[in-house]
């Protein structure tokens, strides 16, 4: 008998309703959940005091269990978004992670060099870290980190604020195009690594245009031999994480996995942007069996229904 003995890193301080630490009563007012990260808004009372005030907990979802994000785009947006929501007279700003360190550290370092660089024009991200590794230990703990605190700095000053009033798009939006091509990194062959491998190849629209490892979609859905292998990958919405597969026309040969595709993440809608001819048709007339996958349509129904009939 193996016995794995699993080590909590944190827990939950907040309530889902209302509850009392202490003689401090915290009450749940709203919670705002987006696809990076997720606001919620506590009232904070203490008895025998009639004062109450509000708290706002900024909890940034997306980092990684190990490592650092692959870009720093969201942590940016999600600093701003504090920084706005934090009064010039309030309090200090609580920072915290599982331990205090590395990812606090990041954040900090961020924080304190976005202000400099706006304020001076210049940075010393150096010295802002071996000022803040002097308060407490492990600050920053790895180069990776290091070098993303490098990376989100560079971002943050060639790009500047990229939300933009509605009525300012039609003027600024080529603008933002060109920084974007600028600052936009190719993916390097080993990021493409499973679509690139030999049986995966021929299961490619185009070898100029291949999802990176870390975003695919996998099928789970398999008949006999067939491959877990797509062209696809999962992007987020500004509500929701993989709120969107993103995917080539299907070929003749990959029809059946562009069905089990949608089978597996349970898509209820494709949205469709190129022209369809005979080279390029992706579904039925009538019925078809796309093993292991029936999927019977009509002329006359605006729904399609995707049936399972085995599962192996």
């Amino acid at each position: 008998m193996w016995i794995f003995v699993v080590e909590m890193k944190c827990c939950k301080y907040w309530p889902d309703d209302t509850e009392l630490y202490g003689d401090i009563k915290i009450t749940l007012l709203k919670t705002e959940t987006l696809a990076e990260y997720t606001v919620r808004t506590f009232a904070m009372e203490r008895r025998g005091y009639p004062a109450k005030h509000e708290v706002c907990q900024f909890h940034f979802t997306s980092w990684p269990e190990h490592g650092v994000p692959y870009h720093a785009t969201g942590l940016l947006a999600f600093l701003r978004r504090v920084k706005a929501s934090t009064p010039p007279d309030g309090g200090p700003v609580v920072v915290h992670c599982s331990m205090g360190a590395g990812r606090t550290g990041c954040y900090i370092v961020l924080d304190v060099m976005l202000d400099m660089a706006e304020c001076e024009g210049v940075v010393d991200i150096y010295n802002c870290v071996k000022t803040l590794c002097s308060r407490r230990i492990n600050m920053i703990q790895t180069e990776e980190q290091y070098v993303f605190i490098h990376d989100a700095i560079l971002e943050a000053c060639l790009c500047g604020e990229t939300a933009i009033p509605v009525n300012e798009f039609a003027i600024t939006y080529k603008e933002m195009l060109k920084t974007l091509n600028s600052v936009t990194p190719h993916l390097d062959v080993e990021e493409c690594s499973i679509s690139l491998m030999p049986r995966n190849r021929e299961k490619n629209r185009s070898m100029d245009v291949l999802p990176p490892d870390r975003s695919l979609a996998f099928l789970v859905t398999t008949e006999g031999e067939s491959s877990n292998y797509i062209n696809a990958a999962l992007a987020d919405s500004f509500l929701r994480p993989a709120a969107f597969v993103v995917t080539p026309h299907p070929l003749p040969s990959t029809t059946t996995d562009f069905w089990r595709l949608l089978y597996d993440y349970g898509c209820t809608s494709v949205v469709m942007l190129n022209q369809l001819n005979q080279s390029n048709s992706a579904w039925v007339r009538g019925a078809g069996l796309f093993n292991p996958l029936e999927v019977p349509s009509s002329e006359h129904v605006s729904e399609v229904e995707v049936i399972l009939t085995s599962h192996l």
